[in-house]
């Protein structure tokens, strides 16, 4: 098979000028380029150029998928929306990288050496920038359940004692993007479990947050809330968002309970722990699934064959029909046919009665040598 790699690039909060467009096509001449973006897939070869540099000069969100199982998801948002104790706690040796700039944020999440082989050998790439491109706008309202995602995925590479960032209220609601990054990395399902226990989930009262968000505007000073409404018209909705989010968040945590603290950081090795006790709850509830399942599919083709053995005459003449055919295609349906009918004949009756009606219907076709060899192969004959 010969290598794949799939590229793709998004210029959310300012288009590409004309300039830095020829500069891409410079070192592209097959790419796709537009004012929003780039995207472009290998066969043999990859991209000259270094993603992570491209993201510091023209775009903001970058997805890259290689069919040797690796993928890679960047996020680029202004300086201003975190302050470095935020997010720096998130950050990993390899999994998860967190930089700064001169005017952005850079995050930087990988999968490599994926053993979901199937998953890489048919997934072109396309789908994920539509699937994930929006996390990038939950950051930016200060949703930082993303970041945790990220570090989640990393915790194969950490030591026990290492301790997990501050877990957010709604962790045990992700959002769909949220859901396509724990497809995207391959978080383990058990460590997301583990995650989420003893997490409580956000609110769904829209009466009760509406009544908090009232309470909220009534404290909030006239004059910064003119300027947030200045940035709106001035074009800048995502730095007036933030903003809000940002005054309402901190006015939340001052109206919360002490019992009302998402809880005690936990270390690796204690979500290492919760994550064998969801495994064996996750497999159990898999067994009862794939039963039940089971107990369904068999009452089904239980009914079938029934309804078959209803007619049963019906059909017996059917089979004659394509066995007189003489031809290859009429044995093996006749044969298809006939295996139904001794499952319809075990149910109801026995296998006994199905041999001696199977040697009443071979009076007529004892010369047929094809059909014999077919049958006695299909375990329904001995001769």
């Amino acid at each position: 098979m010969s290598e794949y790699q799939y590229y793709e690039f998004a210029a959310i909060d300012r288009p590409l000028i004309r300039a830095e467009m020829t500069q891409l096509r410079a070192i592209s001449t097959r790419a796709e380029i537009t004012p929003a973006g780039f995207v472009n897939h290998y066969e043999w070869g990859g991209l000259k150029a270094d993603p992570s540099d491209w993201m510091r000069r023209y775009f903001d969100v970058f997805v890259y998928t290689a069919n040797w199982c690796s993928c890679r998801l960047a996020l680029r948002v202004p300086l201003a929306a975190f302050r470095k104790a935020e997010v720096k706690p998130f950050a990993t040796r390899h999994t998860l990288s967190i930089e700064a700039n001169d005017a952005h944020w850079i995050i930087d999440c990988s999968l490599d050496e994926s053993e979901n082989y199937d998953r890489f050998s048919m997934d072109d790439g396309n789908g994920w920038m539509r699937r994930l491109a929006p996390l990038r706008d939950e950051l930016l309202r200060g949703d930082l359940r993303p970041l945790y995602l990220g570090w989640l995925a990393a915790a194969s590479e950490l030591r026990d004692d290492a301790l997990e960032p501050e877990v957010l209220p709604g962790l045990s609601d992700l959002s769909p993007p949220q859901q396509a990054l724990v497809e995207f990395l391959e978080i383990d399902a058990d460590m997301l479990a583990a995650a989420m226990t003893g997490r409580a989930r956000v609110s769904r009262d829209d009466a009760a947050q509406a009544d908090r968000i009232d309470a909220w505007l009534d404290e909030w000073p006239r004059n910064e809330m003119a300027a947030v409404l200045k940035l709106i018209a001035q074009g800048r909705g995502h730095e007036a968002e933030r903003q809000v989010r940002s005054r309402h968040a901190a006015w939340l945590k001052t109206q919360r309970p002490a019992s009302a603290s998402p809880g005690p950081r936990r270390s690796v090795g204690q979500l290492r722990e919760l994550a064998q006790s969801a495994s064996g709850v996750r497999l159990e509830c898999e067994a009862k699934k794939r039963a039940k399942q089971e107990a369904e599919r068999r009452q089904q083709r239980e009914a079938t064959l029934r309804l078959l053995m209803a007619d049963v005459d019906k059909h017996w003449a059917a089979i004659d029909a394509q066995a007189q055919r003489g031809s290859a295609s009429g044995y093996e349906q006749a044969v298809r046919a006939l295996a139904e009918l001794a499952e319809g004949y075990a149910l109801t009756s026995s296998s006994k009665e199905f041999e001696r009606a199977l040697r009443r219907f071979l009076v007529h076709h004892a010369t047929r040598g094809a059909l014999l060899r077919r049958l006695t192969a299909a375990g329904l004959w001995t001769g």
